[in-house]
């Protein structure tokens, strides 16, 4: 019998080619990154389509995985000139961009699935992340590029099985099990506020029947199935649901920390679902006293206190479950981690030209395969960099 696998997340190893960028002297690389210059740049050389909405599809120079690694950006670098004023959640999107938007995550997502079917050979996961202006931009852990983008990744799964265990104290492999303030004191009243939302595509998961097996992530989160998989995707209704997720994880992000910020605070402006949260949230017991608890530690800790984004900061994920199934789930977002450590993958990224040059041809020959598609749903037009045409 072969020997058993050890549960738990796992550390790759994944090769780039040195991007030769120079930071203006006095510059801190994040601060660089986030502006117009490097933006550009990043089209340059490593852009794939772009389109009039102003949505960029590009080739991670730094990426996740040399399986299968791309982003979309919605890039208002040259418009918005203030990293800090720029769109960084879908909710902040204009509706025909959104539309676009919609439709290529669709595209992109449908590739992977048609390219790697089995869900034993390979994780697949599709997500963003919370860029809000939470921190200064010199702060650790703050993105490297502050504008809304999706990342479309792919592992191989005999690879992740191989590689070592990651440290299961690395704070950058936030979930609900180890490090979330939400699930570690209001899992009930967490998991009561999302069961009022209007949902029909997406049902539920029971307790742990989203998790990886190899991994044992996500812990503790709520999860839900897609029902009826990635055809669902093409549905304007999943997508205004993947919406509604986020809006009411963001009125319990805002709310909560309302409350810890003033005791006995009005219900936040501009909130989603005003009758979900006054009758949810802002009478609960529960929700109340660990808003206390949080609100006494920060007037002692002032480290405890810096350290909490007081605005909503969020991972929100699509990927494969083991059965082959669609799940969706969202989290707090951690200092600095990255989309891949809410499946338990932690990847640490080495120098390693030769190695990256031998992955690049399959890479960069799914990435125009996509490019292709995208064109021909008339969602963009392709781009020509050192390393590719346009089309």
């Amino acid at each position: 019998m072969p020997a058993r696998v050890a549960t738990g997340p796992r550390e790759i190893v994944t090769a780039f080619r040195p991007i030769p960028l120079d930071v203006p002297e006095g510059m801190k690389p994040n601060e660089f990154f986030n502006s117009a210059e490097n933006l550009k740049d990043l089209v340059h050389n490593n852009g794939l389509l772009q389109n009039p909405e102003g949505l960029l599809l590009y080739r991670k120079a730094l990426g996740h995985s040399n399986e299968f690694d791309a982003s979309i950006i919605y890039n208002t670098s040259q418009s918005i000139l203030d990293p800090l004023g720029r769109p960084v959640r879908r909710t902040q999107l204009p509706e025909p961009v959104k539309n676009v938007w919609n439709r290529m995550n669709q595209i992109v997502i449908d590739y992977m699935l048609e390219r790697y079917p089995d869900p034993a050979r390979h994780l697949v996961l599709a997500g963003e992340a919370s860029l809000d202006a939470t921190w200064p931009l010199t702060s650790p852990g703050v993105p490297s590029i502050r504008m809304l983008h999706n990342h479309f990744i792919v592992f191989d799964q005999a690879e992740l099985r191989a590689a070592p265990l990651a440290d299961a104290a690395n704070p950058n492999l936030t979930d609900g099990g180890q490090h979330s303030l939400f699930q570690a004191y209001m899992h009930e009243v967490y998991r009561a506020f999302f069961e009022g939302l209007d949902l029909q595509i997406l049902r539920p998961c029971a307790e742990g029947a989203s998790r990886i097996a190899l991994t044992g992530y996500p812990q503790g989160l709520p999860s839900w199935e897609i029902r009826g998989g990635a055809a669902a995707l093409k549905e304007v209704r999943f997508w205004k649901e993947y919406d509604t997720l986020l809006k009411g994880f963001i009125d319990f992000y805002r709310s909560f920390f309302s409350q810890v910020s003033t005791r006995n605070a009005s219900m936040p402006r501009d909130i989603n679902f005003p009758d979900l949260v006054e009758n949810r949230l802002q009478f609960n017991n529960d929700f109340l006293k660990t808003a206390k608890m949080v609100r006494d530690r920060c007037i002692v800790d002032a480290k405890y206190a810096n350290a909490i984004r007081w605005q909503p900061a969020f991972k929100q994920l699509i990927y494969r479950n083991d059965e082959g199934r669609l799940i969706v789930t969202i989290s707090q977002n951690s200092i600095g981690n990255a989309i891949t450590e809410l499946l338990g993958v932690v990847v640490n990224r080495k120098p390693d030209a030769e190695a990256y040059g031998r992955a690049e041809p399959a890479l960069i020959a799914q990435l125009l395969e996509v490019r292709r598609r995208l064109v021909e749903a008339d969602l963009g037009e392709g781009i020509a960099t050192p390393c590719w045409a346009a089309g």
